[in-house]
């Protein structure tokens, strides 16, 4: 398996935290050298190791906030 290089640009927000210690962060997130992305994830507490996670456009980011804009208006 290739190297995955990141670099965490900007830490916007913890969602939540495990009893390990392992955050589950939304940051803005440059993979291997790309134009940065949304990424919202769960990391080990020195961002040492990473789990699976799922990575948004600024447009993608968007529309995930009108979603969910809707949803809590109920």
């Amino acid at each position: 398996m290739a190297d995955i290089k990141y670099d965490i640009l900007e830490e916007l927000g913890v969602l939540a935290e495990s009893a390990k210690g392992w955050k589950k962060e939304l940051n803005l997130i440059s993979w291997n050298g790309r134009v940065a992305k949304y990424d919202i994830r769960d990391w080990a507490p020195e961002h040492e190791k990473m789990g699976k996670g799922i990575t948004l456009s600024k447009d993608e980011i968007k529309e995930l906030y009108k979603i969910l804009g809707e949803i809590l208006q109920d």
